[in-house]
């Protein structure tokens, strides 16, 4: 039992080991949905300070992250948030279009066609209402 808790152990840190560096500070400040240290980060993901700060800078061209500046302890560091949030598996679990009897006649130019389908209208303001609900419960 010990060593199957030790060589699972094992391979989900060999598996961490072979993800991009982008992938890897990307992953961090989601988990870090208010933010995080840009400084703070590059201690937990043992990079230098020139090298992270490329590869954030890098991230914030191509939209996926905000960097602020701010002071922090006396020093000038930046803080990193995500510009949006990956999408989830569970953002679209119940579609209808998954049990959707006319799912094999559905297209875009077809008789039966996503934009006027009363199922995802539904679907969608139900969603609506429930993040809004969600969001409501927060603050």
């Amino acid at each position: 039992m010990l060593q199957k808790e030790l060589q699972n152990k094992q391979s989900e840190s060999s598996v961490e080991q072979h993800i991009d560096p982008l992938s890897m500070i990307y992953k961090v400040v989601v988990e870090h949905e208010s933010g995080v240290l840009q400084s703070s980060l590059w201690k937990e993901l043992n990079l230098s300070s020139r090298d992270g700060s490329r590869l954030a800078i890098r991230l914030e061209r191509r939209g996926m992250i905000k960097r602020e500046r701010m002071l922090d302890a006396g020093r000038w560091t930046y803080i990193l948030t995500p510009a949006r949030m990956p999408a989830r598996v569970e953002s679209i679990e119940q579609i209808p279009c998954l049990t959707c009897p006319s799912e094999d006649r559905c297209c875009a130019t077809g008789v039966v066609t996503p934009h006027h389908c009363n199922l995802i209208r539904d679907w969608t303001t139900n969603q609506y209402l429930l993040q809004i609900k969600n969001n409501g419960n927060k603050t």
